[in-house]
């Protein structure tokens, strides 16, 4: 069944928000990648199928105005609160992707009740114990981009072999909102670890097998330090579960979104 999303700028902390939003139920809303999003992607559409999804565009990537005053992920989180709030949304569930893991992880700990359930899949924010995050700074665009995929296929499947100039554009873009706000120290926070213990909300931990930005060290963190979060590993699989292995991983959000 096709979904029919909607699209529509809103007002937050003075500025524009880009919101996509699809399908009716639980709300769900979904914080993508430091590369952006594109804006249907395949697992967006299964997630709808089940639940009134939302996927914002993060404030100065993808089509989201760019708050000259923003300096940190954790102003990234407050503003998605306000969104809800502005929405008349309580006890959202979370899935953060990767960067937007970051996001979801601060928004849990400013309101740890205030939650449905939260899915962090690849998240940064927490600096591994093993390993590091992968500096994309020492990356082109296009190869960083590319780390993020178990095969060359996958990237493929989503990108194109060759992606076009409109997309190597929207790369640049972001990853200078990135160093902005998430550059000293780069993709982690000194003070989320010692918040995650006062998270409520039943929390799964998802990691591709052959992560090649966040090292699964950084997944360990999160599942101990949130009370009760369990670990899921996807095999054959990088860091954008969610663009490579799109079935698998809707299966395991809508198992446990659906058993709240």
């Amino acid at each position: 069944m096709a979904v029919a999303w909607s699209d529509k700028q809103l007002d937050v902390a003075g500025g524009k928000l880009h919101l996509s939003r699809g399908g009716s139920g639980k709300p769900l809303m979904v914080l993508h990648h430091d590369i952006g999003t594109l804006d249907r992607l395949p697992f967006y559409d299964v997630l709808a199928q089940r639940f009134d999804v939302l996927v914002p565009h993060h404030p100065g990537y993808g089509r989201s105005e760019r708050p000259q005053w923003l300096r940190s992920v954790r102003d990234v989180a407050v503003m998605y609160r306000a969104l809800l709030a502005e929405l008349g949304i309580a006890q959202a569930s979370l899935l953060g992707l990767g960067f937007g893991g970051w996001i979801a992880a601060e928004m849990a700990t400013m309101a740890p009740r205030d939650l449905g359930r939260l899915v962090l899949v690849g998240a940064m924010g927490v600096k591994p114990p093993e390993g590091d995050i992968l500096d994309q700074a020492l990356l082109s665009y296009i190869d960083y981009a590319k780390s993020g995929f178990h095969s060359a296929e996958g990237f493929a499947a989503v990108y194109g072999a060759e992606p076009s100039t409109d997309q190597l554009e929207q790369w640049d873009i972001c990853r200078e909102m990135s160093f902005r706000i998430a550059w000293k120290p780069y993709m982690y926070s000194q003070t989320l670890p010692h918040l995650l213990g006062g998270v409520r909300a039943p929390t799964l931990v998802v990691w591709g097998d052959d992560d090649k930005v966040v090292p699964l060290s950084a997944g360990r963190v999160y599942a101990a330090a949130l009370p009760g979060a369990h670990l899921e590993i996807v095999k054959a699989c990088g860091h954008c579960v969610d663009m490579e292995q799109p079935e698998a991983l809707a299966k395991l959000v809508t198992s446990f979104v659906d058993a709240a």
